[in-house]
């Protein structure tokens, strides 16, 4: 039921109350069991904007409780029952179900990647489609040709990889009030994320040996070929020469316990990361962020402020103890207010508007 009050709250931004239909991949529940980046966000944006008053219809996995208007894609998230390479015809299975509903609603925003475009191109409703992932890859030009409206990049270094397309760009925002704050940190250095050659595990663990900290990995069991490889051939020889605790996939309190306990995250990925959810969720917890000068994680990590940005292990080895005199209550302070939903929310309603000819007053 939409009360009273979320209609006020819709109406203040400038817009009507809206049917929007948020289409989710079928890889992890909105919100996830674990740790799912794109269905955290995805879960956030449905709750905030039900908060502002419109109705939100949910496409995304039969186990997804992000709202009560949940229309099932898939009976149950394909990631923990080990299908991530079977994805492709739960992802047009997807498509199909949009297809077949889209007149129900004011406007679609798809979170599908690539496969979101196909909607862009077919419905007569306006489309919104939010790329969480990599777009730099030389294939993705030809997809770009001709682009549709309402495409949406979550940092503008992502954006930028693109620069003939028309981009929005809207920051990534989550609700990081609640996370635990500790005044005195231990001594131990932490590094969240998948076990993949592109997220730096085993560059995390040379930085904590080179500078003599035990290193705790909050990560998920490999779910591919190339993980699974990467965990036995690269990870596991660095592990055993380093004090490295391997903690598994943690659930968010447990996660944010991590977080809240290190000396510093690191995040030494060296690929073009588009935005950093693990970095706004250490700095809602006080913890620095150690990283490389990547991707869109310059647009979140304020060097010497919030952590550590360098260009090479060699500098984040280096320049880690600064660490230590950075306000953790400080860097807590400034992520809750740059990277809320509120202003996530603000940020894509701006975008529906535009897409629907309307006015938005953000």
């Amino acid at each position: 039921m939409v009360t009273q009050e979320a209609n006020r709250v819709a109406a203040s931004a400038g817009l009507p109350r809206l049917r929007i239909a948020q289409v989710a991949p079928p890889l992890e529940a909105v919100p996830p069991g674990g740790y799912g980046g794109t269905e955290r966000v995805i879960d956030e944006l449905v709750h905030e904007l039900e908060r502002r008053g419109h109705e939100v219809t949910l496409f995304a996995s039969g186990d997804s409780t992000a709202t009560r208007r949940l229309i099932a894609t898939v009976e149950r998230a394909l990631r923990p029952l080990g299908l991530v390479e079977e994805a492709a015809p739960y992802t047009l299975a997807t498509l199909d179900a949009v297809l077949r509903r889209a007149g129900q609603f004011d406007l679609v925003h798809a979170h599908l990647e690539f496969a979101g475009l196909v909607l862009s191109r077919a419905l007569a409703v306006p489309v919104v489609n939010t790329f969480h992932g990599r777009i730099d890859q030389p294939w993705a030009r030809a997809l770009f040709t001709d682009p549709p409206p309402g495409l949406v990049a979550i940092s503008r270094d992502q954006a930028a990889s693109q620069p003939a397309v028309a981009w929005e760009v809207v920051h990534n925002g989550l609700s990081l009030a609640g996370a635990p704050f500790g005044e005195r940190p231990g001594e131990a250095l932490c590094f969240v994320g998948r076990m993949a050659p592109e997220k730096g595990l085993a560059d995390a663990v040379r930085i904590a040996r080179a500078v003599g900290r035990p290193l705790r990995v909050a990560s998920k069991a490999p779910s591919t070929p190339d993980e699974e490889a990467y965990y036995r051939e690269v990870f596991l020889p660095e592990a055993r020469r380093s004090d490295v605790e391997l903690l598994g996939e943690l659930g968010g309190p447990e996660r944010d316990t991590l977080y809240a306990e290190s000396f510093a995250t690191l995040m030494p990925g060296d690929w073009p990361e588009p935005f950093g959810l693990v970095a706004i969720e250490s700095l809602a917890c006080g913890t620095p962020v150690v990283a490389l000068r990547v991707g869109g994680l310059p647009e979140i990590v304020r060097d010497g402020v919030d952590g550590i940005l360098g260009a090479d292990l060699d500098e984040l080895a280096r320049r880690l103890p600064e660490v230590a005199a950075l306000d953790r209550r400080a860097v807590r302070a400034a992520v809750l207010e740059r990277f809320s939903p509120q202003r996530m929310v603000d940020g894509y309603e701006a975008v529906y508007a535009g897409c629907l000819g309307l006015r938005a007053v953000v």
